[in-house]
């Protein structure tokens, strides 16, 4: 029986995304970053490879061909030279493993046997995570309640219509959204939580019909899947309608305990096989009956394409990933995307070429277990794969489509295969269409230096752009005052590498005299804690800067680690900041200074008085 809607007053729940007030100690930072050693922290996620002072490997956090990702053993630090993060121990993990500030504190101090002075710090925002996750695990128990009860009879019968078992069912904890506006809400109120909370976990919406406000359950008649992450925490839920109607699939918006594109449904299943593989499917019934029939290494990426993120992931379960996409266009154009992202990581890939049905679940429900696993065993590699569907899409037997597929050929070995594999296509590609197999090699011994010399120079201009697109974002007002915000970056990134210039500083330079904001801010921190005798390494950062800012001051830091007269490029550099801030502010500007005055600034930086 379908309830009415429930009114309420509505409360806005709090902001998403709020910084924990920290006030854990320097010290047990500075014990904590001295005890970390940031190389074996990152080794697991990154294959590394010794550089001069640094560790060199592929960014985890953007896709790149060549290593741009550095680690610092020295100061254990890290920098992507490519996208631009940066940061300490305690801000990877953050990223990594997607936790917040404090989190990320005590997964470090754990893993170093440290005890966190749980006293010193306001962990509301960690509270109000798990908050949420314990009211999605009893929604997961709610959902999963109602296939044995009668309102929940036409989800039971979804299920084993779509040959579900109940140890499936159950494996899965599948469940049922019944056909009412507040069921969930009533129930989840008799357990305790509040509307903020609610709202929070996405588990109820807020609406608005003939002028009065209401609250709703988020998921009604609809069957449900939770989604969990490797801890077993059910994170998020995938709702999907009984019939065709629109739209076909609900799930949970991005929370506190859940961002769309990092999780993997099944993962943490998956993980604890003996396979080396990982089957990726499109979506969790595909996985779902995958498992079902034996293949419990399958997984699914769910609500978006694949991400960089959940490429990483993956690479840490696997050493093999088959790609078994649904076979109409828009799953094979989903293919190909995947191939790319996967493509940066040391995963080795296969395609699934499907026949006899559009899934992996079709297929399965059609013509058995067997079909499917016979399937897998003659799964092509990403290289054949995508000659494959190059060689489908041209007419072999005339010259144009023979010249065509030949060209196409060469870029393909030039991109994605190593030299053993160029060689051994390039023989199979000579026998097939009658050409000089060293001619075709020639070819692509071309095309890689091209592409090398491409991907060069892209790196090159990324990495010195005056303007990076992370940059303008932090500081809006850069550009419209660029030599200043230059110098304010210099002056900044050396006062990092050397703190003791702060003392040749103070007295003429203050961080009102910044011009930009963002640097303006990051001055006062800066300021702030040498004035008091603190650190300014980056643990001690984290706490009070977000991931972007964090890794805008790494890029500050890292531009001017190789400079030969510090010392005098940090002088220089507060002098045209002095100098920027006088022509910035005239005519009229109540900052500015005259002339005379600036000269006895400049004097007192250099001579140090």
């Amino acid at each position: 029986m379908q309830k009415s809607l429930i009114w309420f007053n509505l409360k806005a729940p709090q902001a998403r995304g709020e910084v924990n007030v920290l006030q854990i100690p320097d010290s047990f930072l500075e014990e904590l970053r001295a005890r970390a050693d940031i190389e074996q922290l990152i080794s697991p996620y990154v294959q590394l490879r010794r550089s001069g002072r640094a560790l060199m490997g592929l960014c985890p956090f953007h896709n790149e061909r060549t290593a741009s990702f550095a680690v610092y053993p020295d100061t254990n630090s890290f920098f992507c030279f490519g996208c631009g993060a940066g940061g300490d121990a305690i801000s990877f993990l953050m990223r990594m493993e997607r936790l917040d500030y404090i989190e990320a504190v005590k997964t470090l101090s754990q893993r170093l046997g440290m005890q966190l002075p749980e006293d010193q710090y306001d962990d509301s925002l960690a509270k109000r995570r798990q908050r949420i996750l314990a009211a999605n695990r009893e929604a997961a128990r709610f959902y999963h309640a109602q296939l044995s009860q009668p309102q929940g009879r036409a989800g039971l019968e979804y299920w084993q219509g779509r040959g579900l078992s109940p140890k499936t069912i159950q494996r899965f904890g599948l469940g049922y959204a019944p056909n009412g506006f507040g069921c969930l809400l009533d129930h989840m109120r008799g357990k305790g939580y509040d509307v903020d909370e609610l709202l929070a976990a996405n588990l109820v919406r807020k609406g608005e019909k003939n002028g009065r406000a209401f609250l709703a359950d988020n998921f009604w008649n609809r069957v449900m899947v939770p989604i969990l992450d490797l801890r077993g925490n059910v994170v998020a839920f995938g709702g999907r309608v009984l019939d065709d109607s629109k739209p076909k699939y609900i799930n949970t918006s991005d929370t506190l305990a859940y961002k769309k594109g990092h999780d993997i449904f099944a993962l943490n299943l998956a993980k604890n096989t003996t396979h080396e593989q990982l089957i990726l499917a499109e979506g969790y019934m595909d996985v779902i009956a995958l498992h079902q029939a034996g293949f419990v290494n399958a997984v699914a990426c769910l609500g978006t394409a694949l991400t960089r993120e959940q490429a990483q992931l993956l690479a840490r379960y696997a050493k093999e990933v088959v790609l078994a996409y649904d076979a109409d266009e828009a799953g094979q154009a989903a293919t190909r995307k995947a191939l790319g992202i996967l493509g940066q990581t040391t995963l080795r890939l296969r395609v699934l070429r499907l026949s006899g049905g559009k899934d992996p679940d079709e297929i399965i429900r059609s013509y058995g277990a067997e079909k499917f696993r016979s399937l897998l065993e003659g799964s092509a590699n990403s290289l054949e794969y995508r000659l494959l569907t190059a060689r489908g899409a041209l007419d072999l037997e005339s010259p144009d489509g023979k010249a065509a597929y030949l060209k196409e050929a060469v870029k393909l070995l030039a991109a994605y295969a190593g030299a053993m594999e160029q060689d051994i296509y390039a023989s199979r590609l000579g026998e097939e269409l009658s050409v000089d197999k060293n001619a075709i090699l020639l070819q692509v011994k071309q095309a890689a230096k091209r592409d090398e010399r491409k991907e060069t120079l892209q790196k090159f201009s990324h990495m010195m752009r005056l303007q990076p697109e992370a940059v303008v974002k932090l500081d809006p007002q850069r550009g419209l005052h660029p030599a200043a915000a230059a110098a304010e970056e210099r002056l900044l990134g050396l006062l990092q590498l050397h703190p003791d210039f702060y003392a040749r500083l103070r007295e003429t330079l203050q961080a009102e005299d910044f011009v930009t904001p963002f640097n303006r801010r990051m001055a006062e921190i800066l300021f702030g804690r040498l004035e008091e005798g603190r650190g300014i390494e980056p643990e001690l950062l984290s706490g009070c800067m977000n991931q972007a800012e964090l890794s805008e001051a790494m890029r500050m830091r890292q531009h001017q680690a190789a400079l030969e007269n510090p010392l005098q490029e940090c002088l220089d550099s507060a002098q045209r900041l002095l100098a920027e801030k006088a022509d910035a502010g005239k005519p009229g500007n109540p900052a500015a200074v005259d002339n005379d005055t600036y000269l006895a600034l400049f004097e007192g930086l250099r001579t140090g008085q």
